[in-house]
């Protein structure tokens, strides 16, 4: 018999927080689900084979590792968990991230509820070396939501599938979608999760499903699709770019080939809460700082009045007290405040 849900990870390097994740998985009350690893052919091959190996032989039938004969890249290896999972749902976790108590029987019961159920998008929160010492929660929504599929559905979960970790997408409809089109991108479950909504609902839950893991070092630009976009164990400018560009193209893409309107308001959804990519370049030089600003700006972002207000606000006062004020509005409100499309001039 089919299991409900496949939790996929994608596997590079990162062997020794290996355990604490497959530790967050294995102790769910919940056994209607299989472990899939596909292991990108990362120097620590070996390390994650042996990790793998150890909690085979204590959980039997429940883990597979697949190894890849050559570095896919991140969406190539998204594509790659997708094809080779069993599971009707698909659950993505970052490696090295962590499930939170009982998630499993949460989408579960969600799938449930709601047959016809494309993407389940989830509340989560960061941490930098222990989860019991959470510093932000990342909460859309204030209750469980339900999105018909469409326009409206798409814009909605777009911004919100950029962290993978307990992102879930129905996977015989994300198989049927699978392309290397926008390989490069970093952003393929994106592009699953809006095209599998042109055709399925969403559904947005409350519950902290997943713990995110600040601080990691970016493992990208090893593969060939990545390589001149990314730099390996580096945020460069040219490369926050980039993924806002690889944003913009699938957005466009999707509204090109399906039918649907929803470039103008991702634009304007990603404008209006564009401080996470400014803030990840802010504590850069001030004039290479401005360079970035200025190069979002020709992308699209300037029309956002939000989008200058946290340029000039991370300039005067640092992305370390705006982070601070920040955690400290979604704290007291117990989720992301809804922030109006305040724009200067028309989305293009």
């Amino acid at each position: 018999m089919r299991r409900k849900i496949s939790v996929c990870i994608p596997a590079y390097n990162r062997s020794a927080l290996l355990p604490d994740l497959l530790n967050s998985i294995v102790e769910q009350q919940f056994d209607d689900y299989e472990i899939l690893i596909c292991e990108d052919d990362s120097p620590e091959r070996l390390q994650i084979r042996e990790v793998v190996r150890q909690y085979s032989v204590k959980y039997p039938q429940l883990i597979r590792l697949i190894e890849n004969e050559k570095n896919l890249g991140y969406d190539g290896n998204m594509r790659n968990l997708v094809a080779n999972a069993q599971g009707e749902y698909c659950l993505f976790m970052g490696n090295d991230d962590l499930m939170c108590e009982g998630s499993l029987k949460t989408v579960a019961q969600t799938i449930d509820r709601y047959p016809n159920v494309g993407v389940i998008v989830r509340s989560y929160a960061s941490f930098d070396k222990t989860p019991d010492k959470v510093n932000q929660i990342f909460r859309y929504f204030a209750e469980e939501r339900v999105f018909p599929a469409g326009a409206d559905s798409i814009s909605t979960v777009f911004r919100r599938c950029v962290v993978i970790s307990g992102v879930v997408i129905h996977r015989d409809t994300a198989q049927q979608l699978a392309t290397a089109r926008f390989d490069g991108t970093l952003l393929y479950q994106v592009y699953l999760a809006a095209r599998v909504l042109v055709e399925r609902d969403a559904v947005f839950l409350p519950d902290i499903l997943v713990f995110y893991r600040n601080g990691g070092v970016p493992e990208f630009g090893n593969a060939e699709a990545e390589r001149g976009k990314f730099v390996p164990a580096n945020r460069t400018p040219e490369s926050s770019l980039q993924f806002m560009r690889g944003v913009l193209e699938i957005a466009a893409a999707i509204e090109s080939d399906c039918g649907v309107q929803i470039y103008k308001k991702i634009l304007a959804d990603y404008a209006n809460y564009s401080y996470p990519f400014l803030s990840i370049q802010a504590n850069q030089p001030k004039l290479v700082f401005i360079k970035y600003w200025l190069g979002l700006i020709k992308l699209g972002f300037g029309v956002s009045i939000l989008f200058h207000l946290y340029f000039i606000s991370l300039l005067l006062l640092g992305s370390h007290r705006m982070d601070a004020l920040i955690t400290w509005i979604k704290n007291t409100l117990g989720y992301t405040p809804r922030l109006g499309s305040v724009f200067l001039g028309k989305t293009k």
